[in-house]
């Protein structure tokens, strides 16, 4: 059965020309009603309004039709369709030219019908709301090591490290056929290259305790353009890889990762004391201000728990009930394995510069490295790699043949108790340089009064003349004595010829007055 604006459009010009040529019969509109879903009433009063007006379809009515400049106003306004709407008034009320304004009703179904439900909030809220509403593909099945994926992933939960609350990161990859995490390292701070080698180093070598039998070859691995997966070092040791940068802001072409951000948070982050998105009393309070954090260390611990209950317990709906390591197990392809000796130069960087051995080491860096394979080596030529921002330990390779001939370890390498000092002593520093540039900023900062009318405010923190003159002398007496040198120019030996003052001889007191003193006291 057609549809009835089709069956309009396509049945009455047929009955018009058989009524043009006296041959349309009440069985002509009887079948055609039936056709249609209408009834005979309908299609004669078709037929009648063709032929007194000549149209054969609905009669094109005029409504309000959101266009570019609606658009550009309902985004200027923040999605609200009252303040558009009183805008719209106003314009009209200005200008004699313009047409009429709908009512708010109307701009709201017109809204409704000519923007997406994505376009609204994008209108609203920017570019992440309307991607909410958007339609994504889901990539075909795929084998074990296909394609890997890495991120970074700030973990908003306070530890302790050495007495100072730190929020730490994770970087860690995970294989997307069959969502197992197959490595990932755990920093106090904001990751760097190291990181990133040192969670893809795990992830090559399938012998690791946390994460299982799981690791090898990827087939290429994608990141984000974050500057850590993308900088010399990394890009080097990922030669081998085909790896693929994907574009800033495009979370949904790496979406097994992001699932494990977000699986992290709410399967394990939530139960930890110090969580920071934890929930909170009225007024923004926390019900346990004061609980104690977890040691680094334990942390650290209870993290690999955590991925090692990932992988080896947690059953997932995506793979039929499965947990990760039992369908990555499952999948028949072969696995490319990298031995240890394989790895000892992976994600090292060097200068390229051949180094000689000598009695006190290896120099690199003003440094002296030694170590006991060293002895009766003196005079060999090295090159030097070390794992970046690891400057306690170096690995010494053959120039020509390249072959790995040992580690090296700091000489002369401070002692804890030194170390602590040190660390003591650039705190006390930066906290000091924090302090001043507080004191800074107040001095700087201009406070002004509240207004009630479109005014120039007045300045609050206005000094008095007193003030005034009392800081600008104690600058310039500041300012004179940095301009004060007085060990710039040294002092000249007095010459011979000069008088020289005569120094006082003590004077002799007359006899017995020494008595009569010591008799009085």
């Amino acid at each position: 059965m057609f549809s009835p604006a089709l069956g309009r459009a396509a049945a009455v010009p047929r009955l018009l020309d058989l009524d043009g040529r006296g041959e349309l019969t009440p069985a002509h509109v009887r079948l055609v009603a039936m056709a249609v879903g209408r009834s005979e009433r309908t299609v004669w009063r078709w037929l009648a309004t063709a032929r007194s007006e000549g149209r054969t379809g609905r009669k094109v009515s005029t409504r309000f039709v959101v266009t570019a400049e609606i658009r550009r106003l309902l985004a200027f306004y923040g999605g609200n369709a009252s303040r558009l709407h009183e805008e719209l008034v106003r314009r009209a009320a200005e200008s004699q030219d313009s047409g009429p304004v709908p009512s708010l009703s109307t701009l709201h179904r017109a809204l409704r019908r000519d923007l997406t439900r994505g376009e609204r909030a994008g209108l609203r809220s920017g570019e992440a709301a309307r991607r909410a509403h958007d339609v994504f593909g889901k990539r075909p099945p795929s084998h074990r090591n296909a394609a890997w994926e890495g991120d970074h992933k700030h973990l908003p939960v306070e530890v302790d490290l050495e007495g100072e609350l730190v929020t730490p990161w994770v970087t860690w990859f995970i294989d997307c056929a069959h969502n197992v995490i197959t490595g990932a390292s755990v920093t106090a701070h904001a990751p760097s290259r190291d990181g990133v080698l040192a969670a893809l180093r795990v992830a090559l070598v399938r012998d690791e305790a946390v994460f299982g039998p799981v690791g090898g070859l990827p087939g290429k691995v994608r990141v984000d353009r974050g500057k850590e997966f993308l900088c010399e070092a990394v890009t080097g040791a990922l030669g081998a890889f085909a790896v693929v940068d994907l574009p800033a802001g495009t979370p949904h072409l790496k979406g097994s990762i992001e699932a494990l951000n977000d699986a992290v948070e709410e399967m394990f982050l939530v139960t930890l004391p110090r969580y920071r998105h934890r929930q909170r009393l009225a007024g923004g309070r926390l019900a346990d201000p004061d609980a104690p954090p977890l040691a680094f260390d334990a942390f650290v611990a209870a993290l690999l728990e955590w991925v090692h209950w990932w992988n080896t317990s947690h059953r997932s709906p995506a793979l039929g009930g499965r947990t990760p390591l039992q369908a990555w197990q499952a999948d028949p392809t072969p696995v490319t394995d990298v031995s240890k000796e394989a790895l000892i130069g992976f994600g090292l960087e060097g200068d390229g510069r051949i180094r000689l051995i000598s009695t006190s080491g290896v120099r690199f860096r003003r440094r002296d490295y030694i170590a006991d394979w060293m002895v009766g080596c003196a005079g060999d030529p090295v090159t030097v790699r070390r794992l970046p921002h690891h400057d306690e330990e170096i690995e010494l390779f053959e120039p020509v043949s390249g072959r790995h001939l040992g580690r090296a370890f700091l000489a002369d390498a401070a002692d804890l108790e030194q170390f602590t000092a040190v660390r003591s002593a650039r705190t006390s520093a930066a906290r000091q340089l924090r302090a001043d540039l507080k004191a800074a900023e107040k001095l700087r900062r201009k406070r002004f009064e509240a207004v009630t009318t479109a005014k120039v405010p007045k300045q609050l923190n206005t000094l008095t003349a007193e003030e005034a003159e009392a800081e600008l002398r104690a600058a310039d007496q500041r300012g004179l004595r940095e301009l004060a040198r007085p060990d710039y120019i040294p002092h000249a030996p007095v010459p011979d010829t000069w008088a020289r003052p005569i120094p006082p001889t003590p004077r002799t007191p007359p006899p017995g007055k020494d008595h009569e003193e010591n008799h009085a006291s």
